[in-house]
């Protein structure tokens, strides 16, 4: 494989494992991350460290970004110090990793076209292990050439790239998704908030919740998490970033047209844990927040 020039921009606790990665690959790999502590790891197995966004683009053939929310992303592409700014290989790639707001999607990859950027939208989905063993799945938007000369790449950081068409629609499918996780995880702290009350054994209940029709992904991971009471332990997924995704994916259905009365009730659920000062700790906390709001209320 071809050793391409690549910009890693964002070092949390998935784009550490997707840089190790293409570092591991054999890639010419330059980090640049906020906070400079998470960048240690990464200069130990080969990785350049820069100490801006721009730096670390320049001369790249390929920029990934891999943060938390647009204004994260907007710190790494934009102003003077940002990678759009740098003096990149010819055509090179700005590739969007993060899951951001669809509005702010649009008008970066208008900004970076602009620069002479080839754009690419490509959330992904997987837990940090996952990141860290490359067996992540890509939600891609991208005209086919360029996701085609990509994909040698790609195979670094993932088992799985699925194609959803122009850019823009990898974007739009990661924010339905997650939105409709969102309902998923409010709806588990509901019910089991409910068989509490009715007086099951939860343990018994979310053993069978993950065998049964209402089974899913979330629900079968959420589970077991809510029933432990450490929700500050071992955190992969927080409140906060639950809450962002959910308002991201409301405010694109509402641009759809779609009014999405359970992604607004997914919102008010998660908005609970920012109420109650808690927003850090796992999503999981939502049914301790859930058990407080019907407490006070009953």
């Amino acid at each position: 494989m071809q050793s391409r020039r690549i910009a890693f921009l964002g070092l949390g606790n998935m784009g550490v494992g997707m840089a190790g990665r293409l570092v591991d690959a054999g890639h010419a790999v330059t980090v640049y991350n906020r906070t400079a502590t998470r960048t240690a790891a990464l200069r130990r197995r080969g990785a350049a460290v820069a100490a801006s966004p721009r730096a670390a683009a320049e001369g790249a053939e390929i920029v990934f970004s891999m943060v938390g929310d647009d204004v994260a992303s907007r710190h790494m592409w934009l102003g003077r110090d940002g990678a759009l700014a740098a003096r990149t290989a010819p055509r090179a790639f700005a590739v969007e990793c993060s899951t951001i707001s669809h509005r702010w999607l649009e008008t970066l990859a208008e900004r970076a076209r602009g620069r002479g950027f080839r754009f690419v939208d490509c959330p992904v989905t997987g837990l940090p292990d996952a990141a860290a063993a490359g067996r992540l799945t890509l939600f891609v938007g991208a005209l086919l050439p360029d996701l085609d000369a990509l994909r040698p790449v790609f195979r670094a950081i993932a088992t799985e790239v699925v194609h959803f068409g122009a850019v823009g629609a990898g974007n739009a499918y990661k924010l339905i998704v997650n939105l409709m996780g969102s309902i998923q995880i409010a709806a588990l702290a509901e019910g089991l908030v409910v068989a509490e009350r009715a007086g099951l054994d939860l343990e018994l209940v979310v053993r069978t919740l993950s065998k049964g029709g209402s089974a899913s992904p979330q629900v079968v991971r959420n589970g077991p998490l809510m029933l432990r009471a450490d929700h500050s332990r071992d955190v992969v997924f927080s409140g906060r970033w639950r809450l962002k995704d959910t308002r991201y994916g409301l405010a694109h259905a509402r641009a759809m047209g779609v009014r999405s009365p359970l992604g607004q009730a997914a919102v008010d659920a998660f908005r609970l844990l920012l109420a109650d000062g808690v927003a850090e700790e796992n999503e999981s906390k939502l049914i301790d927040a859930v058990r407080a709001r019907d407490s006070r209320r009953g």
